[in-house]
């Protein structure tokens, strides 16, 4: 079986890691603070917020393109697994873009971006555990 559509939003999702990569190591250069500094004690708030929004990408892609991927394998049609793969990468950019313009506070974007993460990857976790339980 074929996975080439969970295959594009894995894809896309390596492309936004690598992208948000590129940023924090500009900023890192920028500022002049080395990979042995601890960013807080740096206290350079824009390196900060690059890379959590980094960071909270990786911590979120793993389980939720893991179960993507899992769907589709099972079955899951792939006008699901694209909507679901486009919900998802709607909710990164918006939280990646509501962390930075909202310094960390609260930003619709980043308050909908987690939200609707949660969302997809609770979504995900339900349609592996009716596939497992049908089969």
């Amino acid at each position: 079986m074929s996975a080439s559509v969970s295959g594009l939003y894995i894809a896309i999702t390596a492309i936004m890691a690598v992208y948000l990569t590129l940023r924090v190591i500009k900023l890192r250069r920028k500022f002049s603070i080395g990979i042995g500094i601890g960013i807080g004690v740096a206290g350079n708030e824009p390196l900060r917020l690059a890379d959590r929004v980094h960071g909270n990408l990786l911590e979120n892609a793993p389980i939720a393109m893991g179960l993507l991927l899992v769907a589709e394998l099972n079955g899951l049609p792939a006008l699901y697994i694209h909507t679901i793969g486009i919900v998802w990468l709607i909710a990164r950019v918006l939280h990646a873009v509501g962390l930075t313009q909202g310094k960390g506070g609260y930003h619709f974007g980043r308050f909908w971006g987690v939200l609707t993460t949660w969302l997809v990857i609770l979504t995900l976790s339900v349609v592996n555990v009716v596939y497992f339980a049908v089969s």
